[in-house]
């Protein structure tokens, strides 16, 4: 038997209110100069006044980067990096969702070691070595349930040019410590609450399903799928439910935390659509879900029961009927037509999911023709 090795080292401060312990965190720690990152919507609104407000009150020199914006692009990175040695911060807040964070993970590296954000993404033929000990102390605020990014160790980047979505992987990235607030997120219009949650759900899903070798990973994604499939109509048809918007921030977060596990094809898709249309990431997992579930239920039909079972869905049969009626409960758009994706666009599309990494742990080998098909069913 192999010799697989287990890491969960994040530490969470998990509850609504937990926004306060913040500030007197980092000056516990005898830091002095944070650098707020954040994305250009949240950084207009009180909240990100309220969290200035907050650690200035612990004594801290605070300054806001709010120049994250959709897909978040290298260039967005090195503007942050230059806010960050312009403040001389010590410390990098990330405050938002996945693209926000997925920009402060990387910030302080860019801060402190040289060359362009590309340089180190994973696959670079000359990757740059990263020094953990050179790096800003990094805390992440989540304001969303979908990502999970808050607890990931990888940033997810696009190129300028191509849009092409890049990771750089390291758990010298990982957040020191996440303030995992849900009060946070009831402010979340019911769209942008429905597809993060299907996104958090496809996290545990796919996790689940990779063929990969990590049962603490699986039982975590089994409770995350659990936990936010009873929680995400709730928290749609009732942004002020406290309950049900902690029950989605845990999903997301277990979701994040079960794919070190690796993800699947409905992924790839998804990078794919982000890359060519610029759509949104979780809307993007929740339209291509079901045709590739049906895809893959024929290689992994125990594992579909289990599912079933933890959702409520009933036999491992009726679990793709459920995800199509939650989808529809929730308000998710009928089809990949309906969110403007062109036929033209299905070459562009295939050539990209069939490069992107995702599928490598799909429950069953996808190739080209598979792709085409699933973006022909999710149409």
């Amino acid at each position: 038997m192999a010799i697989t090795r287990f890491s969960f080292p994040t530490t969470i401060h998990f509850g609504a209110g937990a926004r306060a312990l913040a500030g007197p965190h980092l000056r516990a720690q005898g830091l002095k100069r944070p650098l707020i990152i954040t994305d250009k919507g949240l950084a207009a609104l009180p909240l990100i006044a309220e969290l200035s407000a907050g650690l200035a009150a612990a004594g801290l020199e605070v300054a806001v980067y709010g120049g994250v914006f959709g897909n978040p692009t290298g260039a967005q990175v090195m503007d942050g990096a230059a806010a960050c040695r312009a403040h001389a911060a010590d410390c990098v807040v990330g405050v938002g969702g996945g693209a926000a964070l997925d920009v402060a993970k990387v910030v302080g590296l860019l801060a402190s070691h040289p060359g362009d954000v590309m340089e180190y993404v994973w696959d670079h033929p000359q990757v740059r070595a990263i020094d953990a000990a050179t790096l800003p102390y990094f805390i992440a605020l989540p304001t969303t349930s979908g990502t999970g990014s808050e607890v990931g160790r990888s940033s997810v980047i696009s190129e300028e040019d191509t849009h092409v979505k890049r990771v750089i992987f390291s758990p010298a990235i990982l957040a020191k410590v996440v303030f995992a607030d849900p009060e946070l997120t009831l402010g979340l219009p019911p769209a942008v609450t429905a597809a993060t949650g299907m996104d958090a759900l496809t996290h545990n899903i796919e996790s689940y399903l990779s063929p990969a070798y990590h049962p603490l990973c699986d039982g975590i994604a089994l409770e995350g799928a659990r936990i936010g499939a009873h929680a995400l109509l709730t928290a749609v048809r009732e942004p002020g439910n406290l309950a049900a918007r902690a029950d989605m921030m845990m999903s997301s977060m277990m979701g994040a935390i079960a794919f070190q596990k690796d993800l699947g094809a409905v992924h790839s898709c998804a990078h794919a659509l982000g890359t060519v249309c610029d759509l949104h990431h979780g809307l993007a997992n929740a339209l291509m879900i079901e045709p590739v579930m049906a895809f893959n239920i024929e290689a992994v039909p125990h594992k579909f029961a289990e599912l079933a079972h933890v959702v409520g869905a009933g036999s491992g049969d009726a679990f793709i009927p459920w995800l199509a009626q939650l989808k529809q409960q929730i308000g998710i758009a009928p089809g990949l037509a309906a969110v403007g994706v062109k036929r033209e666009h299905f070459g562009r599309l295939v050539e990209i999911a069939t490069a992107d990494g995702c599928h490598a742990t799909n429950p069953r080998a996808c190739v080209p023709a598979d792709f085409e098909r699933f973006f022909t069913e999710a149409f």
